[in-house]
C-alpha cells in the first residue's frame, strides 16, 4: 500500500510541473494591429533548408512584421541568397570574436540593425501558423509588454524524433512558467526559439552581449531581465507557432541535446528540479514494478496512469505518436543516456561539434 501511495504522489509531481501550459489568447478585433513597429531577427548559420518555411509563414500573416532581418552567421551554404530571394534583409556580422557564441553574436548584431520598437528573435527551424503572429501581438499587448516567450509546438515526423519526448517536457518544465501556480510564479527561464521583447528593455540589460558566452542564452538572459524589473511571460504555441528539431537523424539530435542540456539543468530552480526528479522516479518505479511485481493487475493500472499522463503532456508540446507515451520507458532511457553524456562532457570540458564549430556542453 505504501508503494502505491508513493507512486500516486510522484504521479502528481508530474502535473505540478506542467499543469498549466497557457496558450496565446484568441485575437480580438483590432488588438493585433500595428500598435508598435515589429522587427523580426533570425540568427542563421547554414539554414537554407529551414528559412523558406519560416519566411513564407511570416509573409503570409494577417499582420506581417515591419521588417525581417536574417543575420548570416558565416554560413557556407545559400542561407543569405535564400533570405534575399524571399524578401528578407541580410546582415553579416564581423568574424566571431573570442568569448562569444555564434547565436548571441548574431542576435546582438541583428538587434543593433533593427528599426522596430519591438524585437522578435526567432530560430530558423520555426514557423508561424496562419494568424499566429496576430495572436502573439495580441498576447503581448494583453500582458503589458516586457518579454514574451512562446514554446513552439514540436512537429514530429520521423521515428528518431519521437525520442525527444522527455527533452521537450523537461525543457518547458525548466522555465518554471507552466506549474500549478501559472502566472503567479515568475518564470525562471525563457524558451530559446522565440523571444518578443521591447527594444528599450533589451538594450537596458545589455542585450545578448550580457550573456555572450552562454549556450542556453535564454535562461541567462531571463535572469538579467528579472533583475532589471522586466516582466517575463511564457505561453504555449499550439495553433500559433511550431518548429521541428533535428530532422536529419540520430547524430544531429544527439549532438543537439548534448551541447547544452546539462547547463539547462544547472539553471533550473532546486524545488522545480526536485519535482522533475520525483516525477521521473515515479516513471521508473511504475515500470520496474510492472516488470517485477506479483500483483500484475494493480501495477498495470499504475503504469497505464503514468503512460496516460505522459501522453496528455506530450499532446501539449508536440505531435508525438500515442505509442511514444505507451512505451515511455524507451524515450526516458534515451533521455538519461544523453543527459549523462552531456554532464560527463561538461565535467571533462569536452567540446561538441555543432555546425562546424566546437561548443562545450557546459
Amino acid at each position: 500500500m505504501m508503494t502505491l501511495i508513493v507512486l500516486a504522489l510522484f504521479w502528481l509531481a508530474g502535473w505540478a510541473t506542467l499543469a498549466r501550459i497557457k496558450p496565446c489568447r484568441a485575437v480580438a478585433d483590432g488588438t493585433a494591429g500595428k500598435i508598435e513597429k515589429l522587427s523580426v531577427i533570425i540568427p542563421a548559420r547554414n539554414e537554407e533548408k529551414n528559412l523558406p518555411r519560416l519566411l513564407r509563414s511570416l509573409q503570409n500573416q494577417s499582420f506581417p512584421p515591419d521588417e525581417i532581418i536574417v543575420v548570416d552567421d558565416a554560413s557556407t551554404d545559400r542561407t543569405a541568397a535564400v533570405a534575399v530571394e524571399l524578401g528578407a534583409r541580410v546582415v553579416r556580422p564581423p568574424t566571431l570574436p573570442d568569448g562569444w557564441r555564434g547565436k548571441t553574436w548574431a542576435c546582438q548584431h541583428g538587434a543593433a540593425q533593427a528599426h522596430g520598437t519591438w524585437l522578435l528573435f526567432l530560430d530558423a527551424d520555426t514557423w508561424f501558423e496562419p494568424n499566429g503572429l496576430a495572436a502573439v501581438r495580441s498576447e503581448f499587448c494583453a500582458v503589458g509588454g516586457g518579454a514574451l516567450s512562446v514554446a513552439p509546438l514540436h512537429q514530429v515526423d520521423r521515428l528518431h524524433e519521437q525520442f525527444s519526448a522527455f527533452f521537450n517536457l523537461v525543457m518547458l518544465a525548466g522555465t518554471g512558467a507552466f506549474t500549478l501556480l501559472g502566472d503567479h510564479l515568475v518564470p525562471r527561464g525563457l524558451l530559446g526559439q522565440f523571444l518578443l521583447i521591447e527594444k528599450s528593455a533589451y538594450f537596458r540589460v545589455g542585450g545578448h552581449e550580457a550573456v555572450k558566452q552562454q549556450v542556453l542564452e535564454n535562461f541567462w538572459l531571463a535572469e538579467k531581465l528579472r533583475a532589471a524589473g522586466v516582466t517575463l511571460h511564457c505561453r504555449g504555441g499550439t495553433n500559433v507557432f511550431s518548429f521541428r528539431m533535428y530532422p536529419l537523424g540520430w547524430r544531429e539530435m544527439i549532438a543537439g541535446w548534448i551541447k547544452g542540456f546539462a547547463a539547462g539543468a544547472g539553471k533550473t530552480p532546486l524545488p522545480l528540479l526536485l519535482l522533475v526528479i520525483i516525477w521521473m522516479s515515479g516513471l521508473i518505479m511504475a515500470t520496474s514494478n510492472l516488470l517485477l511485481a506479483q500483483n500484475m493487475p494493480v501495477y498495470f493500472l499504475v503504469y497505464a496512469a503514468y503512460a496516460a499522463q505522459v501522453g496528455l503532456l506530450l499532446r501539449r508540446v508536440g505531435t508525438f505518436h500515442w505509442t511514444t507515451a505507451m512505451f515511455f520507458p524507451g524515450p526516458l532511457f534515451f533521455y538519461f543516456i544523453i543527459f549523462t553524456r552531456s554532464v560527463w562532457r561538461a565535467v571533462r570540458k569536452q567540446p561538441v561539434d555543432w555546425k562546424g564549430r566546437e561548443i562545450r556542453a557546459g
